[in-house]
């Protein structure tokens, strides 16, 4: 993928510049604290996110509210971008542009023909370009990745809860959003794509069926989604921002010789017995091992786990599911 000029000598750390300090990017913070070999160099965000208290917390040297001054930075390898939705494709490809090798959280693009041309553009430049997958990431997930790959275990259905209470535009931390979240362009993205990596094939049939939409946010509320893989496996997935009650994403794995139940970073069988997945990998943080593979790739010159290309069919998925809403309108 990348040439042997682009590879980082194991001794030289990888400078990082962190884009959007908000909670997410905190996240990330936080991980990349515990990898070493790893320097955050300068912090982007807006003044209200007040970057220079996040920057004086962890450290980070440089604070600037505009990406193009930190791309102009010569000692910054590569990009983490934690920055609102609509901004993704848009300031991914600045960043390959530029020159750095970039990490996109999820989504990496609100349309398909971005998220192509982010895609095309990584292929030009040859530069390490991944998204923020974390499922393919989170032990929990790969626990049962690995027993698929290792024929011990096939999925037969996927039955997949996304539910959140945010009837208001605020933010994980209950701070006001200054763009809004979706659905489908960002909350089913992490489960259409989990479902092909972990059936193992292509998604060869989607629907999608939406509920009333918010009169001030502009966006649907609910969200029910139907797939099927080549392989033959089906998933259900029902999204909502209406619920008031447990949080989170909840993933039913049901197979030819088992059934897991997947909430964040812990596996449980059909029983509801606890399976250990505390040696899957070196963390049990899905954002921290997704930034791992991030800068792995960089240092060996190879595409990641979650590059945009093997992602990107997810989003032409996206791309089906939201044709089939504007055609019932």
């Amino acid at each position: 993928m990348a040439g042997r000029k682009d590879l980082i000598v194991m001794s030289k750390p990888v400078n990082i510049a962190l884009i959007g300090a908000g909670a997410f990017g905190v996240k990330h913070l936080d991980a990349l604290k515990v990898i070493d070999g790893v320097q955050v160099v300068s912090l982007v965000s807006r003044a209200e996110d007040k970057p220079e208290e996040i920057a004086a917390k962890y450290g980070i040297a440089h604070v600037a509210h505009d990406l193009a001054e930190s791309l102009a930075l010569a000692q910054v390898d590569a990009v983490i971008l934690t920055t609102p939705t609509q901004l993704h494709a848009s300031q991914a490809m600045a960043c390959l542009k530029a020159g750095k090798h970039v990490m996109v959280e999820i989504p990496m693009a609100d349309n398909l023909a971005d998220a192509e041309s982010l895609v095309m553009l990584q292929q030009q430049t040859g530069k390490v370009a991944m998204c923020g997958h974390t499922r393919r990431f989170n032990p929990s997930h790969q626990w049962v990745h690995n027993k698929v790959t290792s024929g011990a275990f096939a999925i037969q259905q996927m039955d997949v809860q996304t539910y959140f209470f945010r009837r208001t535009n605020i933010n994980a931390l209950g701070q006001p959003r200054c763009w809004t979240d979706h659905l489908l362009w960002h909350h089913a993205a992490h489960t259409v794509d989990l479902f092909a990596y972990q059936a193992g094939g292509e998604i060869v049939a989607a629907n999608i069926l939406q509920g009333p939409i918010h009169p001030e946010l502009g966006i649907a509320m609910d969200m029910s989604i139907q797939l099927k893989s080549s392989t033959g496996a089906i998933c259900t997935l029902s999204l909502s921002f209406n619920n008031e009650g447990p949080l989170g994403t909840f993933f039913r794995y049901i197979g030819d010789t088992g059934t897991y139940i997947a909430r964040y970073d812990d596996l449980f069988d059909g029983k509801d017995q606890p399976i250990d997945v505390t040696k899957v990998d070196v963390s049990m943080n899905g954002i921290e091992l997704q930034d791992r593979e991030f800068l792995a790739a960089i240092r060996e010159g190879r595409e990641p786990n979650a590059s945009v290309a093997k992602v990107l069919p997810c989003y032409r998925t996206l791309h089906r599911l939201e044709q089939q809403l504007k055609q019932a309108l």
